[in-house]
């Protein structure tokens, strides 16, 4: 995108759901204010929500030669491990390329972070395996430990340091996320309530998004997932009536196509995912996306084009340019509703 957002729209003297949203159909776009969702949805339709909760996942510390890092994490591993990646401590919060295996970490209150092993596999340059030990007598629990010493996770574009509520959603309820799934940010409760009172049914599922600022080349990392019974009882009981099943963003793209069977039908299913939806794997139950605005060279946009196709995705991209939305986590926002 030509413009970011480097700051809250509460900041910018807007509500949450008074951010910009572009409405892309095969008929043309139409722009609008978050606000008028429920214009653009029907009864029946199925809106499914990530519930999600983002965690304070950037911690400071030092590496073993004294030099300043700030320490990302990602996602437990179910070994015990944790995914990190290691920043310069710096404005430029460049990546940093030159650590190495067992290379082990200060972080804050005597807590030692002892690099294992690149991840996935040997050719990663983002992801280390690490373990994480606290000093005597501390619990070892990684998760209070972010919650007292970590912060949000940010980037460049964003100079300021906003608190963690900043990061969530009405919808987040479980924390797991190291990036906040955004594209359910600009819900407000009100907004939430109007779609409910149009007939348009909410039903959850819960992603962990890992860090996500995926640059152009890579593609996304395995991510955990849950996708209730319920919800996915609803999801093929909008689609055998030919009603809209609606994704508020690309982790619940994400998880709902996980879960698809061999028949096409969604079944309840908690594991980690490492689908890569794109040209040769599209979109089988997702009929409809809210998502925000991301750089055009990152694999986001090709989950984008696995439900709404290459040409309206490029339109919706290149009318956003013109008219200036805002991109990532606090800009606006575009509602993609291929024909179905």
């Amino acid at each position: 995108m030509r413009l970011v957002a480097s700051r809250p729209p509460e900041q910018r003297g807007l509500s949450r759901d008074g951010v910009r949203m572009l409405v892309a159909t095969t008929d043309g776009m139409v722009h609008a204010r978050f606000t008028d969702l429920p214009r653009f949805l029907a009864p029946g339709d199925l809106l499914v929500v990530n519930t999600s909760a983002t965690i304070a996942a950037a911690v400071d510390g030092h590496r073993s030669d004294g030099r300043p890092v700030t320490v990302h994490f990602s996602t437990p591993a179910d070994d015990g491990s944790w995914l990190v990646e290691l920043r310069a401590a710096d404005t430029s919060r460049a990546r940093i390329t030159d650590a190495a295996p067992a290379e082990q970490l200060t972080l804050p209150g005597g807590t030692a972070l002892t690099l294992a092993y690149k991840y996935p596999d040997q050719s990663a340059e983002r992801l280390w395996a690490a373990s994480v030990k606290a000093p005597e007598g501390g619990d070892g629990d990684v998760a209070a430990y972010l919650a007292c010493n970590g912060r949000p996770i940010r980037y460049s574009y964003v100079p300021d340091q906003w608190p963690l509520s900043a990061y969530q959603s009405v919808f987040s309820r479980e924390p797991g996320s190291a990036e906040m799934p955004s594209a359910g940010r600009p819900f407000s409760k009100d907004l939430v309530l109007d779609l409910i009172t149009r007939g348009v049914i909410i039903a959850p599922i819960t992603l962990h998004a890992g860090v996500a600022s995926l640059e152009a080349g890579e593609q996304p990392l395995p991510e955990r997932f849950s996708v209730p019974g319920p919800t996915a009882d609803l999801v093929n009981l909008t689609r055998s009536a030919h009603r809209r099943v609606v994704a508020a963003g690309t982790t619940v793209t994400r998880a709902l196509e996980s879960a698809v069977g061999a028949d096409g039908a969604v079944r309840a299913r908690r594991a980690w995912t490492d689908l890569v939806l794109g040209a040769d794997r599209p979109a089988r139950v997702v009929g409809g996306l809210i998502t925000g605005w991301h750089d055009p060279e990152a694999s986001h946009l090709a989950l984008l084009e696995a439900v709404a196709g290459t040409a309206l995705v490029a339109a919706a991209y290149a009318e956003a340019d013109k008219t200036d939305y805002l991109g990532h986590e606090f800009g606006d926002s575009c509602l993609l509703l291929p024909a179905l």
